[in-house]
């Protein structure tokens, strides 16, 4: 298993940079396909205009914007894959972000997007890593708007509780976890159970990588007065980590999307990327 093609988000925000300049890393690595993609998100009418307000001036101002913004993308795509041995595509749809990433990503293996940044308002939708864990079946990585500050995946931290979500996680992720130099297993708080963790927690799971070729050790430890999330922060930076594996809790209903305390910290507080699925 491989990463054949990988779509990214390509907006007009102010860290689409970092964000093309780790895909197009990941797509080197692996020798895939990258596709930037770019929407075009319709105009809305304000829902509490009374209809005295003059809406041409507004749809040309916004169309305007449009083009602006899609010229920024378009430049900051292209930047990033100069000079890039690999195949790439540029694609612009006319639709809301969420919509267009959600219906790509499906013929996809990997989609990008960045973290979230409320303060930009350049940015898309704050809720937009999630909504895409949920929407599109495929994992997502998530890159900090710092960017990448290293190659993504020389050092991959998986984070394992024996779930659904973490076997779904793993077995997305085991493109970078076969490349990667060194994999830590890390486990909090495992109760042994018959239906979870065996009688040594970690040890199966890192069977199982190694019968990948996975260059795997495990940890276990505990939150003690700590969250979960900031156990695994604490320990990513420890260990000098450079991508997060981990599966997301949760359930959307109506475009809200309620996530476990764990992912709701690491997309607020991430400083490397973050590998997710559900």
């Amino acid at each position: 298993m491989t990463y054949k093609t990988i779509l990214v988000h390509c907006d007009a925000s102010r860290t689409v940079g970092g964000r093309l300049a780790a895909a197009a890393d990941v797509a080197q690595r692996f020798e895939a396909r990258l596709v930037g993609l770019h929407a075009r998100e319709p105009f809305e009418v304000v829902a509490f205009t009374d209809g005295s307000m003059a809406i041409g001036p507004l749809m040309d101002a916004y169309e305007k914007g449009r083009d602006e913004a899609e010229r920024t993308a378009m430049a900051a795509y292209a930047k990033a894959t100069k000079g890039r041995n690999f195949p790439s595509e540029w694609r612009v749809a006319e639709a809301f972000s969420d919509d267009a990433l959600a219906m790509n990503a499906r013929y996809a293996d990997l989609l990008v997007v960045g973290q979230a940044d409320p303060d930009d308002p350049a940015g898309a939708r704050n809720d937009l890593p999630e909504a895409m864990v949920f929407a599109t079946g495929r994992p997502v990585l998530v890159v900090p708007q710092i960017g990448a500050q290293s190659t993504v995946g020389k050092t991959v931290m998986l984070c394992w509780n024996a779930s659904r979500e973490s076997a779904r996680a793993a077995a997305d992720a085991l493109p970078f976890l076969q490349a990667a130099e060194k994999v830590i297993v890390l486990i909090v708080d495992p109760e042994v159970s018959g239906h979870g963790h065996g009688q040594e927690p970690g040890a199966d799971v890192a069977v199982w990588l190694a019968r990948h070729g996975v260059n795997v050790t495990v940890q276990r430890d505990v939150a003690a007065d700590a969250q979960i999330g900031e156990v695994i922060l604490s320990r990513a930076a420890d260990h000098g980590v450079d991508l997060i594996v981990m599966g997301v809790y949760g359930h959307s209903r109506l475009r809200e999307w309620v996530l476990g305390g764990a992912s709701r910290t690491l997309l607020s507080s991430m400083t490397v990327p973050v590998l997710m699925s559900h």
